[in-house]
C-alpha cells in the first residue's frame, strides 16, 4: 500500500484524523504454521467503513483443512473467502465468522455491531454491503455463530424434513449440533444426535435434542444429515437411512479420498445421496431467497440464549498462532472457539 493508505485514523467516530491506522492479521504460512501479520488499512472511500473486530470464531472444519494445506488445487477459485487475502495453498489469511463494531465511514452505521464474512484480523475496510448488523438481542458473542448456522438452515432446506419425519444427525459438531436444534423445533420430528463422543451429550442436552452414539441410534430414518467429516461416520449415516431415504452429506474433504460402501443396501434401498453446501442458496428457496435475506433469518435465530453451550472456548486474537495446531488436531475437543479482541 502506498503511504497516503496510512495517514489516518477513526478516533472512535466518524471523524477521521491524519494518524496512521494498522491491522494484525491471522495467516497460515505454511502447512500447519501461522503468524500475525501487520499492515496499513486503506482510508475507507465512499460506501466503506471501517469495522474494529469484537470476535470471530474458527471454523474447525474448513480452516482446519486450509491450516494444514490440503485444498485440492481444482478448488482453489471456488474456496475463497469473501475477503480472503493471499492464495492457496499459502500464505494466506482465510476466515469467514467476524463480530465487529463499525468505528468510521457511514455516520447511519457507525457504531453498529455487525457481523462479516471476514478474516481473523483486528480491523479492516470493507464496503458496507458486506455487513450484517446484528439484532440487539443478540450478544455479539453469540454472533459468530452465524456463518455456522447459516450452513445449517440451508442443509434443511436441501434436506426438505417434512412434519413428522425421523431425523439423524451424524456428527455433533458445530454444525451438526445446529442442524439437530433445527430439526428438532418442526413439529413432530424425532430427532437424534450421534457421536463417537459421549462427552457431546451435554450440548445435546443443552439444546433440547437426545443424543446417542453410534451403537444406540435408531435407524429407518427418513432424512440423516452427515457433518462428521469422517468415512466412519457417513458409513453410519448410509446404515441409519430407511426405504427412499436421503442421506445429506454436509462433511468436506478436502483433498482426502473418501470411500463410500455403496454396496450392502444402498441400492435395494434406493437411497439418495445428496450434498449440501452453502455458498448457493438451497434450489429450493433460490426463487424468493437471496444470501441476505436468509442471513437475516440466521441473525435472528440466533436470539435464542441456548446456542450459547455451542462457543465451548475463547481465547485472544494473539494466541492464534500456537492456539490453530490444536484446534486443527481436534485434540482440545472443543466445539466453536471464539476469539476475543
Amino acid at each position: 500500500m502506498g503511504a497516503k493508505a496510512t495517514e489516518w485514523t477513526a478516533g472512535g467516530s466518524d471523524t477521521l484524523t491524519t494518524q496512521a491506522v494498522t491491522a494484525r492479521a491471522f495467516w497460515t504460512v505454511a502447512p500447519g504454521v501461522g503468524e500475525i501479520r501487520t499492515s496499513a488499512l486503506p482510508r475507507p472511500g465512499p460506501g466503506e467503513v471501517l469495522v474494529e473486530s469484537l470476535f470471530s470464531a474458527v471454523s474447525r472444519g474448513t480452516e482446519s483443512l486450509v491450516f494444514a494445506g490440503r485444498v485440492p488445487e481444482s478448488e482453489f477459485a471456488r474456496m475463497r473467502a469473501p475477503f480472503q487475502d493471499g492464495a492457496f495453498p499459502f500464505p494466506v489469511k482465510y476466515g469467514y465468522a467476524n463480530v465487529g463494531r463499525v468505528v468510521a465511514g457511514a455516520p447511519a452505521l457507525t457504531g453498529a455491531t455487525v457481523f462479516v464474512l471476514y478474516p481473523h484480523q483486528t480491523a479492516y475496510v470493507v464496503p458496507a454491503e458486506a455487513l450484517y448488523v446484528v439484532p440487539d438481542s443478540v450478544p455479539a458473542g453469540r454472533a459468530i455463530l452465524a456463518a455456522n448456522l447459516e450452513t445449517a438452515v440451508n442443509a434443511l432446506w436441501d434436506g426438505s424434513p417434512r412434519v413428522g419425519d425421523r431425523v439423524r444427525v451424524v456428527g455433533a459438531g458445530t454444525v451438526g449440533s445446529l442442524v439437530a436444534w433445527l430439526a428438532a423445533r418442526i413439529v413432530g420430528c424425532q430427532v437424534e444426535l450421534i457421536d463417537i463422543d459421549p462427552s457431546r451429550a451435554a450440548v445435546a442436552d443443552a439444546l433440547g435434542v437426545p443424543f446417542r452414539t453410534p451403537e444406540t441410534a435408531t435407524g429407518d430414518a427418513d432424512l440423516v444429515v452427515h457433518a462428521s467429516s469422517s468415512p466412519a461416520g457417513l458409513a453410519q449415516a448410509l446404515r441409519l437411512a430407511g426405504f427412499e431415504a436421503t442421506v445429506l452429506e454436509l462433511s468436506w474433504y478436502g483433498s482426502a479420498l473418501v470411500p463410500v460402501p455403496l454396496g450392502e443396501a444402498f441400492h435395494s434401498r434406493r437411497l439418495d445421496l445428496r450434498s449440501s453446501q452453502v455458498g448457493h442458496v438451497a434450489a429450493s428457496q433460490r426463487a424468493r431467497w437471496d444470501t441476505r435475506r436468509r442471513m437475516g433469518l440466521v441473525l435472528d435465530l440466533l436470539a435464542d440464549p441456548v446456542l450459547d453451550a455451542l462457543v465451548t472456548g475463547e481465547s485472544p486474537f494473539e494466541d492464534l498462532p500456537s492456539l490453530m495446531p490444536m484446534l486443527a488436531s481436534g485434540a482440545s475437543g472443543t466445539l466453536c472457539h471464539r476469539i476475543r479482541y
